[in-house]
């Protein structure tokens, strides 16, 4: 059966992005963009590469990061990521 919107899970979003740019919105206006490494149930998510971004403006790039996931605001795979 075709995945359509209303049977899509968000694991299998997450899945589908593993080793794929991604941007993360966590709470106070603060973003990640990096490559989704890995992710577990409670949507903790470990990035390589990644940059934060806070109110806009790139604060920095770390090698990995881990984003705890009750701050977790949203999850987007990144267009123009090449994949």
């Amino acid at each position: 059966m075709p995945k359509t919107p209303a049977n899509v899970k968000p694991m299998d979003v997450l899945k589908s992005a593993l080793s794929r740019n991604v941007l993360i919105d966590v709470k106070g206006n603060r973003e990640y963009s990096g490559i989704l490494e890995g992710y577990d149930v409670y949507m903790n998510i470990v990035l390589q590469n990644a940059s934060e971004i806070i109110n806009g403006e790139n604060k920095g790039v770390y090698d990995r990061v881990l984003v705890r996931g009750d701050n977790v605001i949203f999850v987007s795979p990144s267009k123009g990521d090449g994949s």
